[in-house]
């Protein structure tokens, strides 16, 4: 009930412009969101990477109305890569296909990934470009365009997918990717689907991203396991242990200011941990997205407030 409110509200553009112009709109969103440039990123990129942790750097954004406003934030992307190697930042970047024009036309979104995923190719050591998951109706559509991405001459390893646990498909196409090597991000799910298409109990998604994480751990790929989870956590590193599988062969990864004290301890008990830091103006949906996920991150946005 409280998450699909908050999915709601995600969409709501009225909503969405007046918060993301108001002040007190930012400052409460400033937990989850690393701040509005470039700068802020990196800045807080270095501090997580002096934690010795992982980053994935995405400028917040979606479903853009012209090709310009695509192509703006195709060249964002160009200058965080330079961020990252000039500054030897340990980053990746991750996209959303709808950020880079996506409903405007395939092939424009299309050329602008292939440039990046190039760009990070070209890279010493070679760089990464995640392409994020959105709802249903993008998911085949993705998921091709990563098959596409990742043939091309010299992409291979430099491009990969997020797939959400709560679809029944799911499992599929986990088995698709994984026969030509593709890195996934697994999560859970953020987005509100319909009973015929995913899980709607939370149990049954706990239950399929188990049964999806452990094929994952011993594909021999490396991949991200995204989740805040402590018991589904418990599970991998024991899993991990039983199998004997190493623990640079995946890793954990988490959202910037979410569980920072679980992210610690993974990393000094030895597994390797990437945070997901988002940065950019267009904040307001991701943020509803992750209070609907979480009521406990609604509870600690209220109590700050009234602070």
């Amino acid at each position: 009930m409280l998450r699909a409110f908050f999915v709601s509200l995600s969409e709501n553009r009225t909503i969405r412009g007046m918060a993301e112009r108001s002040s007190i709109g930012q400052k409460l969103s400033s937990r989850f969101v690393a701040g509005t440039t470039i700068q802020d990123a990196v800045s807080a990129t270095q501090a997580v990477n002096q934690l010795g942790m992982h980053v994935s750097l995405d400028n917040l954004g979606e479903n853009v109305t012209n090709p310009d406003e695509a192509r703006h934030s195709a060249k964002l992307y160009d200058q965080i890569l330079e961020e990252i190697g000039s500054r030897r930042l340990d980053a990746n970047v991750s996209v959303k296909l709808t950020h880079m024009g996506f409903d405007l036309d395939e092939k424009l979104a299309l050329d602008i990934v292939s440039g990046l995923v190039a760009k990070t190719a070209a890279m010493r050591p070679k760089n990464f470009v995640r392409v994020d998951m959105e709802g249903s109706l993008y998911t085949q559509r993705t998921l091709d365009l990563v098959h596409e991405l990742h043939r091309r001459p010299g992409h291979q390893g430099c491009v990969g997918a997020v797939i959400q646990a709560y679809l029944f498909r799911s499992e599929n196409d986990v088995e698709k990717l994984l026969a030509e090597g593709i890195r996934i991000r697994l999560c859970k799910g953020a987005y509100k689907e319909a009973g015929d298409i995913a899980f709607q109990k939370m149990p049954e998604v706990d239950a399929n991203y188990v049964k999806l994480m452990k094929r994952l751990m011993k594909s021999g790929v490396y991949h991200g396991l995204a989740t805040h989870d402590e018991r589904i956590i418990e599970q991998a590193i024991a899993f991990a242990r039983a199998e004997k599988i190493p623990p640079d062969a995946f890793e954990f990864q988490m959202l910037h200011g979410i569980r920072r004290d679980l992210q610690q301890k993974l990393v000094q008990d030895g597994w390797n941990m990437r945070v997901y830091i988002p940065f950019g103006t267009e904040w307001y949906p991701y943020f509803m997205r992750r209070l609907g996920e979480r009521p406990a991150n609604a509870i600690f946005i209220l109590k700050n407030l009234f602070r």
